[in-house]
């Protein structure tokens, strides 16, 4: 064998070990992402489970509230079905619904002294708080995961790799204008 078979074939080697590497980092950017969600899913799952003793406690002292109950599980069902489908855009929608019919609810709870008082009221609201809190750093951890991911599928030489097996570009968790607008405390309290 002459050297320039020698070359050739180590260029081809090298080629090979390289779109290797590239497949393997796009392998453990998607899973990175489901990783994500699967995490974000978890929490939702609890919040999701939580959300019904919350309601029973405060149907106890806001009986006369009805809307808001009613507003907070059609969002629940919403937010359930979604996560279900792994329908991120309308997880998205129904988020934001879920999380203004709960800011509703704090709200008001401000105007029954007793639920405020009442223990099992205290450790939902602080138990859903900070699942709500929890959930915000996972979207964040999910958002970066899914760019990261849609970023590599479109660079090159990544990009030829990924088409070649079908990578696909992943959906980020986006929640609706409504939500990032600051909210209206006085309408609250008048409700």
């Amino acid at each position: 064998m002459e050297i320039s078979t020698f070359i050739i074939l180590g260029v081809i080697a090298g080629v090979l070990v390289y779109a290797v590497a590239i497949y393997n980092h796009l392998v453990t950017l998607k899973h990175s992402v489901s990783k994500s969600w699967a995490n974000i899913d978890v929490l939702l799952k609890q919040r999701h489970d939580e959300l019904p003793k919350l309601i029973e406690v405060c149907k106890q002292y806001m009986g006369y509230e009805k809307d808001t109950m009613e507003r907070i599980i059609k969002a629940r069902s919403a937010v359930a079905s979604a996560r279900e489908k792994t329908d991120i855009a309308a997880l998205g929608a129904a988020e934001t619904q879920l999380r203004l019919g709960l800011g509703n609810l704090f709200a008001l709870a401000e105007s029954y002294p007793d639920l405020k008082a009442d223990q099992s009221f205290q450790h939902l609201q602080s138990r859903i708080t900070g699942l709500e809190n929890s959930i915000a750093d996972r979207r964040e951890f999910y958002n970066e995961a899914v760019n990261n991911n849609n970023v590599r599928i479109e660079q090159f030489p990544d990009v030829v790799i990924a088409r070649f097996f079908i990578f696909k570009a992943a959906e980020l968790l986006e929640f609706s204008e409504e939500e990032k607008a600051d909210v209206d405390v006085k309408a609250l309290f008048s409700q």
